[in-house]
């Protein structure tokens, strides 16, 4: 027997009534498989800690940064944002780039230190989640200026995952040698990453990036494509030159955001204020 166009699938419960299933448009599940793919190679990059393939591991985090700014991207273009996809995308990210890299540093370093060292990784994973919970409830504050989705608060859970495993790139690198040597160093710098991500620093952020004018077309598509090919060629000198230049821009972002704070009116009165 075939079916009207658009009804609802049916079936029968234990109790004789019938029960309609929702039917969900595609365009909200691809997003969502982006975000358990990138929840994947979260928590693959903790196995290849454990068999001590290090850079595969640091390889494993960094495609999960990667297919988070997909997910996002992808839903929005595809007008198939939801709650659940939201929920899902905040999980995913706590796993990838609190828990991951924290253990990665465990692993390759800071267990030299003992209780001190998993203390320190232990922060680093509290701050993501916490920085997380915070982005989640700052989404829904009413009274922040247009102005303010141009930066972050504090660093983004992503790039607090890739500031953190620095000491892994320049590790890669000889820069430093093996990471039990350097535990000393690398505890302090990880737990300056984790209050970063805390903290009430402003950090530019590309996610609110507007149209670009047709000149410069060109010029950011080669830019493009030459970081993908340095990704690619020379993933640990990119990695560690990003990471960086990140750090040196903290000042700049700093500077615009008070530039722009100090240039937005002030607030109206209420004409109508609440009566007490």
């Amino acid at each position: 027997m075939e079916r009207e166009p658009g009804s609802m699938d049916r079936a029968v419960s234990p109790n004789g009534r019938q029960r309609r299933f929702r039917m969900v448009p595609v365009r909200y599940l691809l997003p969502n498989m982006i975000t358990l793919l990138a929840l994947c190679s979260g928590v693959t990059a903790i196995r290849f800690a454990f068999e001590e393939r290090y850079e595969l591991a640091v390889a494993s985090v960094m495609l999960a940064v990667i297919l988070d700014a997909v997910d996002g991207r992808l839903a929005r273009f595809l007008k198939g944002t939801s709650r659940f996809g939201a929920e899902l995308d905040s999980l995913a990210d706590f796993v990838n780039f609190g828990v991951a890299p924290a253990i990665l540093l465990y692993v390759w370093s800071l267990n030299s230190l003992r209780t001190l060292g998993w203390v320190i990784c232990l922060v680093l994973a509290i701050c993501c989640a916490l920085r997380l919970a915070r982005f989640n409830v700052a989404l829904d504050d009413p009274n922040k200026p247009a102005w303010a989705n141009r930066f972050f608060t504090g660093a983004p859970a992503p790039a607090g995952a890739g500031l953190a495993l620095l000491p892994f790139y320049l590790g890669f690198l000889g820069i430093i040698d093996e990471g039990h040597g350097w535990a000393l160093f690398i505890g302090p710098y990880v737990v300056g990453v984790a209050l970063l991500m805390v903290s009430r620093v402003p950090t530019f952020s590309g996610k609110h990036m507007g149209r670009i004018r047709g000149d410069m077309v060109l010029p950011v598509l080669g830019l493009g494509v030459l970081a993908v090919v340095m990704l690619i060629s020379y993933p640990w000198e990119f990695l560690s030159i990003v990471s960086l230049a990140y750090l040196a821009l903290i000042p700049i972002s700093i500077r615009s955001h008070r530039r722009l704070s100090a240039a937005e009116p002030e607030h109206a009165p209420d004409p109508n204020p609440p009566a007490s």
